[in-house]
């Protein structure tokens, strides 16, 4: 940090000489979807800094998103720290300075002289895409096609500092587009790629089986009843749910499916075979709730819509073309 704006800081918000710049070791123990351009530890105070030469309404609804987030975290004790929220800027408007106080956030002026990379210190924070309530967002639009960032908001119960950061990082990638209140994706291919990029699908593989059936679908239905009797927790997901969704042909030499992991030894015990040609059952283990929205088709369990572009999305190339078809039909599903 320039040492002009780490000395004001310091005065500023009266940081004592053990401060320590840029720590943030339990914050990124926390996989949080936005980082500040820096963070300050000092003692049972965390402090987080935007560096801006202008302070914006978009500035400030980034830290009311990392604010109601971190909230949450207390709420579950997984972040003890008091945080504070701050921005320094060349430039504050009246509006901007009003909304901070009414939002809690603490607004610093710098000296005009002082020179600001805008590499270093860009007003846009890239947020996850694939993150559980960011991925509402963009699914929920996909839907709408066209809607307000505060309609996305309300239609998925998501905080509204949370939906306008989500929307203002996709515009600033190029994947969401907005016209007057209204937004709607842009770019199909960016979202996809963003998707692959951010949680590759296969990262979460926890085994495979291979089974004596001839039938992809006939063995998805005798393993989702035999699963159903044993209360065994699962999902089809990938290709067997996006096919099941969509109609589009996919390959039938493989099912895919999340499992609690108790399901694995059943599976093995029920229909392992040892046989080495066959339908090969692919286990992923979850990381998020995906059995709570679940759906059923042709005595199927599987993955929601939203669950099964994700997963789709995150197969990168080879799952391309069908998790476009699921995009092109969401409206529908």
């Amino acid at each position: 940090m320039d040492e002009e704006i780490l000395e004001l800081l310091r005065a500023k918000l009266d940081l004592s000489d053990r401060a320590n710049i840029d720590g943030g070791q339990t914050i990124t123990d926390l996989k949080l979807p936005l980082i500040t351009d820096q963070i300050i530890e000092d003692e049972d105070k965390i402090f987080f800094v935007e560096i801006v030469s202008k302070v914006t309404i978009d500035t400030i609804a980034g830290l009311v998103l990392l604010k109601d987030i971190l909230q949450q975290k207390q709420r579950e004790k997984k972040f003890v720290s008091k945080p504070f929220f701050v921005i320094a800027g060349k430039v504050i408007p009246p509006r901007e300075e009003e909304f901070a106080k009414d939002v809690d956030i603490t607004l610093i002026r710098l000296p005009h002289s002082i020179k600001l990379s805008t590499s270093e210190y860009s007003p846009q924070k890239r947020i996850k895409i694939t993150s559980k309530k960011s991925w509402k967002i963009v699914t929920r639009l996909l839907k709408e096609k066209a809607t307000s960032i505060r309609q996305l908001a309300l239609l998925e119960d998501v905080s509204y500092g949370w939906a306008h950061a989500t929307i203002q990082s996709l515009i600033s990638q190029g994947i969401v587009t907005k016209k007057g209140n209204y937004v709607s994706i842009f770019d199909v291919n960016k979202l996809l790629n963003g998707v692959a990029w951010e949680r590759p699908f296969e990262n979460l593989r926890a085994g495979e089986i291979t089974i004596d059936y001839n039938s992809a679908i006939l063995a998805a239905k005798e393993i989702s009843h035999a699963l159903k009797n044993q209360n065994i927790k699962f999902a089809f997901t990938s290709y067997t749910s996006g096919g099941l969704y969509t109609g589009y042909a996919v390959r039938h030499d493989a099912i895919y499916l999340y499992l609690e992991k108790k399901g694995i030894d059943f599976i093995k015990e029920a229909f392992g075979t040892g046989v080495t040609k066959g339908i090969a059952v692919r286990v992923y283990a979850p990381d998020r709730d995906v059995f709570s929205d679940k759906r059923e088709i042709e005595s199927i369990i599987v993955t929601s819509p939203a669950q099964t572009l994700l997963d789709l999305a995150g197969l990168g190339y080879s799952g391309l073309d069908i998790a476009k078809v699921m995009v092109d039909g969401y409206a529908r599903i």
